[in-house]
């Protein structure tokens, strides 16, 4: 059976990475979790102290980053490692979710970080989530899923995982976090989101993870059937 290229792509915290990690352990496919690159690459600018505003210091600093994904038995999914560190806790805290939109808008490290990704897809049998994936990365792929959700659900759903990690936010700093990353996302210069014109578009406002993964899987596999 021949393997397709999936690409995710939908606003933060719509639920577009649980729905590609569902899809690509039903699939047997690998996951890809674009959003997790970008977040790893700003989490080394911020460790670092990189001027994004400086080419020079971005340029050198690209140099210096190896990014990998690991299995992880235990969560069934994989983990973003960052020169061989396993990050996957530190980019999702707030500081990163802070600069990352900010920081993936630079073409120095979008151009780092897609000739990666499709590098990745060339064996195909791949799901990938992020902002550009069916527009940019993968505009060829078989199947475009365009994620979305309402402001209210996605600031419940950021927030309470927030909460579960012991963090100390409220949800109005969540909504405007989210409020100002649709913002940079959806109008940057380089790559920004948008819905690919051959996407479906799977609104999950108001159905359950199990709901979603089931309309996904039914695309998928009536794509892989036919060809």
């Amino acid at each position: 059976m021949k393997k397709i290229i999936i690409a995710i792509d939908g606003f933060s915290s719509c639920g577009k990475s649980t729905l590609a990690k569902q899809l690509a352990a039903k699939l047997n496919y690998i996951f890809v979790d674009s959003g997790a690159m970008y977040r790893a690459i700003a989490l080394y600018f911020l460790q670092n102290n990189i001027d994004i505003n400086k080419d020079i210091q971005v340029t050198e600093a690209l140099k210096n980053i190896q990014l990998s994904f690991a299995f992880n038995n235990e969560k069934g999914s994989s983990d973003m490692f960052l020169n061989n560190i396993n990050v996957e806790e530190q980019i999702r805290e707030m500081a990163v979710s802070n600069n990352v939109s900010k920081v993936s808008t630079l073409k120095l490290v979008r151009d780092f970080a897609v000739a990666q990704q499709q590098q990745m897809g060339i064996a195909k049998g791949i799901v990938m989530d992020g902002r550009d994936v069916g527009t940019v990365v993968f505009p060829t792929a078989e199947l475009k899923i365009f994620v979305t959700a309402s402001i209210d659900v996605r600031v419940e759903r950021r927030y309470k995982e927030l909460i579960e990690k012991n963090s100390n936010i409220s949800k109005e700093e969540v909504k405007n976090n989210l409020q100002e990353r649709d913002y940079i996302d959806s109008t940057r210069a380089i790559g920004p989101l948008k819905q690919a014109e051959d996407a479906k578009v799977l609104d999950n406002s108001h159905i359950s993870r199990e709901e979603q993964l089931a309309i996904a899987l039914q695309w998928a596999n009536a794509i892989i059937h036919s060809i």
